[in-house]
């Protein structure tokens, strides 16, 4: 076969009808890479916790109500169960119901140590391997100080946030209020939290001498942010009274016991105040009988822990929208991560709001009438323990 030379024009044309194909084929190319890498990933997303508390709970809504507020998943408006500090129940439901097409929150990724050391250093196994060898997690929820310690000396591959943490650097979880340390992990820390809360109390009650109790041991001090309630101590000029004694025992009832008898020490050596710090004597079924060494002196209380001492005896405490606050900081650092960010390149610091919670009835017993300024800062009010 004879083959003719094609004159310029045809030669040109030829050209441009080449050019035309390949990039009428290369665009579809691209557009096909680019559906396939802008198809939206879903983050598979496990939780582990010290033990059940119900903060861990508030928090917990508070994330989801903001994850839903982002559009991250349908439905965050995950119950609350009454009379128990259980947040499993809560997870099984977002795993159900939460909907969304950006997070899935693993059936069977719940992990609880219910206050055990040796079952939270199973949890911590378990997830690790589940983590670097099933590869079925993308993203880690760990509440608590005893979970966060775990996890922030494991060199995971998978993002994690660290909630509900007394004092990240305190606990050894971050280095500075503002850094980590660990490119993967970020713990949310209000700065100065407990301190302000003391100082708060102090504004009140005006007292010369405040009392705590707490375990002296690493761990019971830094799960109670000590260093912050001395710095306040020092600041306000006032004398510290301390009742130390080993509350991290099995039975919580033996720690209740415990702590009554340091109430009764704290009265009786003059405290004019006492904050209540994170306690495992602090049992909601037994805190009426724990604070009566100190309400039979007409002692105002202050609880770290919460709402729920409120509601069972403690005088003072911060709200229940104080706690969904941080879960809702916590949902803008998971929307943050699900973007490509990295968690230690984001801001771990957040502030709440000051509200109160009042148990009336205990400010009866204390004889103690609040002032309206204090009342307009009341969010809840609890009128019986």
């Amino acid at each position: 076969m004879r083959y003719f030379p094609l004159s310029p024009y045809f030669q040109h044309l030829w050209l441009c009808l080449t050019a035309i194909i390949l990039s009428c084929a290369l665009c579809t190319a691209g557009m096909a890479a680019s559906s396939s890498s802008t198809a939206p990933r879903i983050w598979r997303v496990a939780y582990v916790e010290g033990g059940p508390f119900t903060d861990y709970q508030q928090v917990l809504r508070g994330l989801t109500l903001g994850l839903q507020q982002l559009g991250l998943i349908e439905n965050g408006a995950v119950p609350v169960p009454e009379n128990s500090e259980e947040a499993a129940g809560m997870w099984a439901w977002l795993a159900e119901h939460a909907g969304g097409t950006s997070i899935h929150f693993i059936r069977d990724g719940f992990y609880s140590a219910n206050w055990d050391a040796a079952a939270g250093k199973r949890n911590y196994e378990t997830l690790r391997r589940r983590i670097e060898e099933k590869k079925d997690v993308d993203l880690l929820l760990s509440f608590g100080t005893s979970a966060g310690q775990y996890f922030s000396a494991s060199n995971m591959s998978v993002p994690a946030i660290m909630l509900s943490v007394t004092n990240a650097v305190e606990a050894g979880i971050s280095i500075s209020v503002k850094d980590s340390g660990h490119d993967n992990i970020i713990a949310p820390i209000e700065p100065d939290r407990f301190k302000r809360q003391v100082m708060l109390f102090h504004d009140i009650f005006k007292f010369k001498k405040l009392g705590i109790a707490y375990e002296d041991s690493p761990s019971g001090r830094s799960s109670i942010a000590l260093g912050e309630i001395e710095r306040a101590a020092r600041d306000l000029g006032i004398d510290l009274l301390r009742c130390n004694d080993t509350f991290d025992v099995d039975d919580a009832h033996m720690a209740a016991q415990r702590l009554t008898a340091c109430h009764a020490r704290l009265a009786a050596e003059g405290a004019d105040a006492v904050y209540l710090t994170y306690n495992r004597g602090m049992q909601a079924d037994v805190l009426a009988d724990v604070l009566a060494p100190l309400s039979t002196r007409r002692i105002p209380t202050f609880s770290q822990n919460g709402v729920t001492d409120v509601a069972h005896g403690a005088l003072l405490s911060i709200s229940q929208a104080n706690l969904e606050e941080e879960g809702m900081f916590g949902a803008g650092i998971m929307a943050a991560i699900i973007k490509g960010a990295k968690p230690r390149s984001l801001s771990p610091i957040f502030e709440s709001s000051v509200s109160l919670a009042l148990n009336l009835r205990m400010a009866t017993l204390v004889g103690w009438n609040p002032p309206l300024e204090i009342l307009a800062a009341v969010d809840d009010f609890y009128q019986d323990f």
